[in-house]
């Protein structure tokens, strides 16, 4: 007799044989009938067979082979370049050109990343978020051997969104982010729903790495900010009122409640603009890059001053601001949320101005820009500038959340406590 197995895509179970007709019949139009005759069986299956069979261990690792099996590497724009090293390698020598100009500069930059952009026929309006995860998966497929064996499968590229929402899905199965995925009704393929910075820590944690969150917002907001019941914010836990508060909001997440009235709000997001900005360096770069992050200046330059320590951690971030250079840091991206809009942190700057202060930028790739447009931008030296850098006065809004990934991967009592996501929060 037939085994069953059950659709990576639709959750049906089916005898083994149909299995693979089935699930191409996902993407075949043409197919239609057929496939509402899979649907009629496998619901004659459903009925005769007991719940726990369809979401047993076994099940579910039979689920997990064929969504290896048949995911799709996403497709995007390649920068080609004769020194290699894509669309990072043209932003790098950029910089250095640049800051060869300025009287005393530095720069810190992440890796390989490839720049996946939001496309009209697809995902406009809503799909910000799974690019930013393509943008972090590429970043991390292309310079961690451990996620080239784990992550996706070990497939070894960046699966399209539809795969990404069956692999989240996946995840919140498996216990990670209970609360987000209540709030999603444990579903988001095929569907145009937002996603925010949770999402992506709960799709990353679930292959086993060290996704964190941290949250920027006003004082008088701070219950809301936090993630999940027992988050930590510096030595004191989230108490009975707060987790009522948070669950006032219906959502779960800090950020999170921007997108539940969204799903159905496929406008285009509102881009900021801007390059520019003054202030002073917060002291110490040594701190590690979650709550215990020491507050120096004021309102939104308390971001930069975080994304400055994050991506020149271990090393001096002063010394390094009296010399014209870019350094290549091994810190991971940072995913870069806030209302309306998702982007990916690729690095930041700071000079020195003649009135003695500091001008910070960070250096942000936008999935709704154009990666034709970033590359003849960089390579022809025009208007890559309003692209990419990003100073202090353009952060506009009031709350702001970023998702960053630790070193090495976790198993064991880690992973299990990587089911619930917790965030640092910092006051603006």
């Amino acid at each position: 007799m037939d085994s069953l197995a059950s659709c990576p895509f639709c959750h049906v179970t089916l005898p083994q044989s149909q299995l693979q007709r089935h699930a191409n019949s996902h993407f075949e139009e043409a197919d239609n009938e057929q496939f509402t005759e899979d649907m009629e069986l496998a619901q004659e299956l459903a009925s005769a067979s007991s719940s726990s069979t369809r979401f047993s261990e076994e099940n579910m690792d039979e689920r997990v082979s064929c969504l290896i099996a048949m995911q799709v590497r996403s497709s995007f724009y390649h920068v080609k370049v004769e020194f290699g090293g894509g669309l990072m390698a043209l932003l790098r020598r950029r910089l250095e050109l640049d800051t060869n100009n300025a009287s005393t500069s530095a720069v810190f930059l992440s890796g390989y990343i490839d720049h996946f952009q939001s496309l009209p026929s697809e995902d406009v309006g809503w799909g910000c978020g799974w690019r930013n995860i393509q943008m972090l998966s590429s970043h991390l497929l292309s310079l961690r051997e451990d996620a080239r064996q784990i992550l996706f499968g070990g497939s070894g590229f960046v699966p399209d969104i539809p795969y990404l929402q069956r692999w989240l899905e996946i995840a919140w199965e498996r216990g990670f982010d209970a609360l987000g995925a209540h709030q999603f009704n444990h579903s988001v393929y095929g569907s145009k729903k937002w996603i925010g910075a949770t999402e992506c820590a709960a799709l990353f944690r679930s292959f086993g790495f060290r996704a964190r969150i941290v949250d920027f917002g006003p004082k008088e907001l701070e219950s809301s900010f936090l993630s999940v019941p027992g988050a930590h914010v510096g030595s004191q836990v989230v108490t009975a009122s707060a987790r009522i508060k948070r669950k006032a909001f219906q959502v779960y997440g800090p950020m999170d409640r921007y997108l539940v009235g969204r799903n159905n709000d496929f406008s285009p997001p509102d881009f900021d603009n801007g390059v520019n900005s003054t202030s002073h360096l917060a002291g110490g770069s040594n701190q590690t890059a979650a709550s215990k992050f020491s507050r120096n200046n004021e309102g939104h330059q308390v971001l930069v001053d975080w994304a400055w320590n994050y991506f020149s951690q271990g090393r001096s971030s002063r010394a390094h601001a009296h010399r014209c250079h870019v350094t290549i840091t091994d810190r991971t991206p940072l995913y870069f949320q806030h209302d309306g809009h998702s982007r990916t942190i690729v690095g930041i700057e700071v000079r020195h101005q003649e009135n003695g202060k500091l001008q910070f930028n960070l250096l942000i790739l936008d999935p709704g820009h154009r990666t034709a447009a970033l590359e003849k931008s960089l390579k022809e030296n025009t208007g890559w500038k309003k692209l990419i850098k990003r100073g202090v006065h353009t952060l506009k809004k009031p709350q702001y959340q970023l998702c960053y990934i630790d070193p090495g991967v976790a198993s064991g009592v880690e992973m299990e406590k990587l089911k619930s996501i917790d965030s640092a929060f910092i006051e603006l």
